[in-house]
C-alpha cells in the first residue's frame, strides 16, 4: 500500500473514532446529576449552570446544556412576549429552588451549598 493511502486510512479512521469521544446533548444531560453532586456544577440565578470546580468534562456539560437552556428560553421569551433576561431570572430562581440540600448554587457571586 503506498504511503499516501496508508495516511489516508489512518485520517479517517481517525476521523470516525472522534465522534465517539465527543460529548452531545444527550451526554451531558445523563452526566449533569453526577457533575452537580461532586460539586463541579451548580446553578446560577440567571438561570444558567456554572462550573463551581473544574475537571472531567464539566466545562463541556454546562456549554452544552447552557446553549439548549438558552434556545428554550428565547423561545420562550418570544412567545410570551417577554424579555430573555426576565426568562432566565425565572428559570434561575426555579433552579435554585428545586436543588437539593448539598449543591451548589450561586447566589450574589458567590458559590455556596445549599
Amino acid at each position: 500500500m503506498p504511503f499516501a493511502s496508508r495516511i489516508a486510512t489512518l485520517l479517517l479512521a481517525g476521523a470516525l473514532s472522534l465522534p465517539a469521544l465527543a460529548l452531545d446533548l444527550s451526554g451531558a444531560m445523563q452526566a449533569l446529576p453526577a457533575a452537580k453532586a461532586a460539586g463541579q456544577l451548580g446553578e446560577q440565578t440567571d438561570g444558567y449552570l456554572g462550573v463551581v470546580a473544574g475537571g472531567g468534562q464539566a466545562s463541556e456539560i454546562a456549554r452544552l446544556i447552557n446553549q439548549a437552556r438558552r434556545a428554550e428560553y428565547q423561545k420562550l421569551a418570544a412567545q410570551n412576549n417577554i424579555q430573555l433576561g426576565d426568562v432566565e431570572a425565572m428559570a434561575g430562581k426555579k433552579a435554585i429552588d428545586k436543588t437539593p440540600p448539598g449543591q451548589y448554587v450561586r447566589v450574589d457571586g458567590q458559590w455556596q451549598r445549599k
